[in-house]
């Protein structure tokens, strides 16, 4: 974040709004209505709006004079080379009284767009950085009045993935829902609608645990609550299980080799905690053992596909009680 908007400070002309932290840009966004007030603020959009369409309504406004007034033009991510150039021509003698504000998704400080408004104004851009969505996710419980323990939110990433507008979204269903009590993980996996639209973590989960009656009781779980047809969902389950435990495997690998999580995850470009919770997995798991997991999850996908005579659910049992239970010691 490059700047703020303080009730204290006097106002620019113009205001850059943008970045992955969505709510924090309407914080923003409403600090400077409240300032200017709702009915002296007028809202365009640029895919309807140029900017020389944002230039005559600031102008407009402010031939009134009196109190200020404030332009808000949203999608201004749109807007090209013609639009900034009278941009920069308006701000060069900008309307005294008249305050404008663009809203853009995805904006580089070092972009055209961006160049002008820090000549006359405010850059704020608003991010949240992917290894501190966990902390965010927090923050936005707490701010709805609502608790949840760090485990719930990184579950919540996992579920849904790293798009802020869909966290913030599940946080508020989930805040609501919660009522005040704490909310779990187990919560989180009952109730956040990811990506995937079914906690297949919940089933990876329990297999990197060891856990063979927490393996069946996700399974179940999730392919009775998938909106898909049973024999379909479980082609899928078993997809993600091949994908999930060939990353195990090639953690264990970078690990085995002392490679630090943070870089592990570079390298296989996933997320840090993602990279963390599979190298906890694999130190579960011998690399024989993760192999033959590999091996296994491969016949299953095969036999799951008329490959077998066994129906394809009795197949999924056994290939996870079989890649799951800890071996038996000798003697």
């Amino acid at each position: 974040m490059l700047g703020s908007v303080a009730s204290e400070r006097e106002l620019k002309p113009v205001y850059l709004l943008t970045g992955t932290d969505r709510p924090k840009i309407g914080v923003a966004l409403q600090r400077l209505r409240a300032r200017i007030g709702e009915d002296a603020t007028e809202h365009l959009r640029a895919a309807e709006a140029s900017g020389e369409d944002a230039v005559a309504a600031c102008n407009a406004l402010g031939l009134f004079g009196g109190d200020a007034r404030l332009v808000v033009v949203d999608g201004v991510e749109t807007w090209k080379a013609v639009d900034v150039k009278e941009l920069e021509s308006y701000l060069a003698a900008p309307a005294p009284t008249t305050v404008l504000a663009l809203l853009g998704d995805g904006i580089k400080r070092d972009s055209a767009l961006a160049k002008a408004v820090a000549k006359a104004g405010d850059l704020l851009l608003y991010d949240v950085p992917k290894k501190q969505l966990p902390e965010w996710i927090a923050e936005q419980f707490a701010r709805l009045g609502a608790s949840a323990d760090r485990d719930a939110c990184r579950a919540l990433v996992e579920a849904v993935g790293d798009d802020v507008g869909d966290l913030a979204s599940e946080v508020q269903k989930l805040a609501t829902w919660a009522n005040g009590e704490q909310i779990t993980r187990m919560n989180v996996e009952e109730l956040a609608v990811g990506r995937a639209e079914t906690p297949i973590f919940a089933v990876t989960d329990a297999w990197g645990r060891r856990d063979v009656a927490a393996t069946l009781r996700a399974t179940e779980s999730l392919l009775d609550r998938s909106h898909r047809p049973r024999s379909g969902e479980l082609i899928r389950l078993v997809a993600s299980l091949v994908g999930h435990v060939g990353r195990v495997r090639k953690v264990s690998r970078l690990a085995d080799e002392g490679i630090r999580s943070s870089e592990i995850a570079s390298r296989l470009k996933i997320h840090p905690f993602v990279a963390e919770k599979a190298a906890k997995q694999a130190g579960n798991f011998s690399p024989e053992e993760l192999a033959q997991a590999t091996v296994r999850l491969a016949e299953l996908d095969a036999g799951a596909k008329g490959g077998s005579r066994l129906p394809p659910e009795l197949q999924l049992e056994r290939t996870l009680v079989e890649i799951t239970r800890r071996p038996e010691r000798a003697g």
